[in-house]
């Protein structure tokens, strides 16, 4: 399977020996990439959101067959309310065109807060769209919540407590993560789905998130196909 990406630039499946079956996106970078252009921080996340797209089609064409991507966490929420305002908007944005697309949308993320947005609550509670590509959007996403979760429910018992730590997850839905790919030059994880990531390889671009190039995901699926997979084994 491939596709046209951009200026005649193809990028197919069958350059890599080996695909990520589930890959996590931290795409950072974006207020950095409107400061340098002297812009409010509010065009970087709208570019952003842009550049989303582009890659949900990308990894759709390639047959990936789960997505997950940072939206925004509940430590960006500290942030001025202008910025508050204009990520939440992007991923409402980005959440209504994917589905109409046909992807399978889950918003994940802690939908009692005021900081959620009220459009995503219903895709909060359960999938929309479909079709063979799932999206798991984090959207007031926090590592602590999602643990805080599961730990709840097994204190709570009825059964739970004899049921995996994956099962009890507010994040329960989404799989084992093969490949996390980092934009914006940072080599962290901050706090990005700890528990399906423990086993995932790790590729970082020092490029912003606005500045996505096609390039940046076959070098990382380059990488990915070297790497030697063996999950501790």
């Amino acid at each position: 399977m491939e596709t046209l990406i951009n200026s005649g630039e193809i990028l197919a499946a069958s350059e890599f020996r080996r695909l990520p079956r589930h890959i996590g996106l931290i795409p950072d970078g974006n207020r950095r990439w409107a400061r340098e252009r002297g812009l409010h921080p509010a065009f970087g996340y709208q570019a952003g959101m842009e550049k989303g797209l582009e890659m949900v089609e990308h990894c759709r064409a390639l047959g990936v067959e789960e997505v997950s991507v940072y939206g925004f966490t509940t430590d960006n929420t500290k942030r001025p309310m202008d910025q508050r305002i204009a990520f939440s908007q992007a991923c409402v944005d980005f959440a209504s065109t994917v589905i109409s697309r046909g992807v399978r949308l889950r918003v994940v993320g802690d939908a009692s807060s005021p900081m959620f947005p009220q459009e995503l609550e219903p895709i909060c509670r359960a999938a929309q769209g479909d079709g063979p590509l799932k999206v798991n959007m984090l959207v007031n996403y926090g590592w602590q919540w999602d643990m805080q979760t599961a730990l709840q429910a097994a204190a709570n018992g009825n059964g739970h407590s004899k049921r995996q730590i994956m099962e009890l997850l507010a994040s329960s839905d989404v799989s084992r993560i093969d490949l996390i790919i980092r934009w914006g030059g940072c080599r962290r994880l901050s706090g990005f789905l700890p528990i399906q990531s423990a086993y995932a390889d790790f590729f970082v671009v020092d490029a912003y998130w606005p500045d996505y190039e096609p390039q940046h995901m076959r070098q990382a699926l380059q990488w990915y196909s070297s790497q030697e997979i063996t999950l501790g084994g």
